[in-house]
Formats: C-alpha cells, structure tokens, sequence
C-alpha cells in the first residue's frame, strides 16, 4: 500500500458511494452496497484505518461475516468489497486489490424461471387489459405497458422505475427504448410498433389524468400522479397476476423478473443467439445468456422424449 495507511475505511467508503451515485444506480443497489461494505467492517473492529486492510484481516472478516449466512449473501458482499478496491486502485489510494487473496463462494447460475404455460403471457395481456370494476381506480394502459416492457422488451425492475417518458426514442418503424442498465450499463433495446402503441396510449391516459408530460419526467406514476415506486410496481406486477388468475403459475420468487426471464427463453425458443440475447438483456456475462439456450434445449429434449410415438418405439423391444 502507499503512503496514507491512517485514513479511516469509513470515509474511503463514503468517497465510493458517492462516486458510484453518479452513475445513477437504483436507491436499492446502493443500500446493498452500504450494507454490505459497513458489515464486514464491523468484523475488522472499530476505527479501521486503510492500513488495517491486509490480506489476513480480510479472511478473518469474512469468514466471521459467512457463519450463518447464505453463500449469495457472502458473493455479493465479496464483490461489493472487490468493487470498492477496484475504486481505490483507480484513484491511487492503494496499489493493488487484495480481494483476490479472500475466499469466496462458488455461486451456480441460477436456472431462468419464466412463467409457466404456453399461452401464460397473452392470457395476461388480455386480462390485464380489460378494466376491473374490482379496482379502486382502474389504469388498465399502465398496468398493460408496465408488463409490456418486461415481457416484450426484458426490462428489470429498476430499470422500469428508471425510466422517462423521453426514453423511447427513434423514428417510427425504428423505435428503440434507452435503459439505464444494471451496474451502470446503458442499453438500447428496439421496440416493435405494437409495443410502441401500448406505451402511447399509456402516455395519452397519463395526460389526460395528470396534464402535461415531459420527456424527463418519470415514466410511470402512480395513481395519485406520483413516480412509481419499487414497492408499488411490485404490487402492481401481483395483481395482474391475480387478476389474470395465473399466480400460480409464477415461478416463486420470481414475480416481474419472470417476464423478464419469459421474454429471454422466448428469443432463445426462435433461434436467437446467446450474444444477441446478451445484447438485449443487459447481462454482464454470456454465460448467463447461454442458460436460456440451455434450458430451452432441455424442454424441446423432455418433449421429444414424450412423444407418444418414441414410447411406442420403446415398445417394440420390449
């Protein structure tokens, strides 16, 4: 390390969240990371310094941190502090990362958890579409281009609350929607021209209700005319489920996400390739992308398999 090794770890960290607030992460990214960095620090003592950062302080740090957590946890705090070092290295505070010295759980890809049933994402359009006389004040143009873009475009949900209502840009027949991608990572992402109607007529129910809207504004209120928040969205996604009566065909613990995952294995099903759903998707590594390919591959086998036909083969030798 060079010289400073006195300056407390505390306000190094207050330095990388501010510079990582530049990049306009979600409020939710940048709390993971504050927890993360300020509870293995809780493990290194009191008034850490950067001189106390060996190593073999780390190990034992994290090691404490991992007992009773679960190895996603203990990888994500990993990478949190990987980041941080990345950024004193950047800025000339220290002269290398010590992270790759400090352990870390093996994570296995998780596996995509699209909705189930073949006809799951029309039945959900459709019904979600239709004004429920149920709802206190129904806003069935939103509702439908909130999962429009997850379904039909692969938007997270943060990248959702992201955007503006100047976001979807290009001329017609060539429109394309601009996301602030996870990790800082901006994408473009084309939009067919029916996607591109849903979400204007979502835009002309918003100023009928609400006025005047501006590119910069937020792209989704609520129904008092507030900007959508992730808790809200989250509610909104669960009750278009319910609405269209196929909660039970959620993955668990996958609720807007598996739109999402439902608009990758559905690229993947009409021959896209890995690179161009990494592309779309914003994924940081092919091998995420890959999976969609991979599992795709495994069901068109199951089915094969199931073939009323291959049984009878089977028959024959029997």
């Amino acid at each position: 390390m060079q010289d400073g090794q006195d300056i407390s770890v505390t306000a190094l960290i207050e330095e990388f969240l501010a510079a990582r607030a530049v990049r306009k992460p979600s409020e939710h990214t940048l709390m993971a990371y504050r927890r993360d960095l300020t509870t293995v620090l809780r493990e290194l003592g009191e008034d850490v310094t950067l001189g106390d950062l060996s190593p073999r302080a780390l190990r034992a740090a994290f090691a404490a941190f991992a007992a009773g957590r679960a190895p996603a946890s203990v990888y994500r705090a990993w990478s949190s502090w990987n980041s941080f070092f990345g950024f004193l290295v950047v800025d000339g505070v220290v002269a290398g990362n010590p992270m790759p010295a400090v352990g870390k759980p093996r994570i296995p890809t998780p596996s995509p958890k699209p909705l189930r049933g073949e006809d799951t994402p029309e039945q959900l359009l459709q019904a979600v579409n239709q004004s429920d006389d149920r709802q206190r004040d129904p806003w069935p143009e939103r509702d439908v281009a909130v999962v429009a873009l997850a379904l039909c475009a692969g938007l997270r949900l943060s990248e959702l609350l992201a955007l503006r209502a100047g976001s979807l840009l290009g001329r017609p027949g060539e429109r394309r929607v601009e996301v602030a991608g996870k990790g800082g990572r901006p994408r473009s992402v084309p939009i067919g021209p029916e996607l591109d109607a849903v979400v204007d007529r979502y835009v002309e129910s918003r100023r009928l209700r609400f006025g005047r809207v501006s590119p910069a504004d937020p792209l989704f209120l609520d129904r008092r005319g507030r900007p959508l928040r992730r808790g809200g969205l989250q509610y909104l996604v669960e009750s278009c489920y319910r609405r269209a009566g196929i909660a039970d065909r959620v993955p668990r613990g996958a609720q807007l996400h598996a739109l999402r995952h439902t608009f990758a294995t559905r690229l993947a099903e009409d021959g896209a390739n890995a690179s161009e759903i990494m592309r779309l998707l914003g994924h940081a590594s092919l091998t995420t992308s890959q999976g969609y390919i991979e599992v795709t591959a495994a069901q068109q086998r199951a089915a094969v398999r199931a073939n009323r036909t291959n049984r009878a083969l089977g028959e024959l030798g029997a």
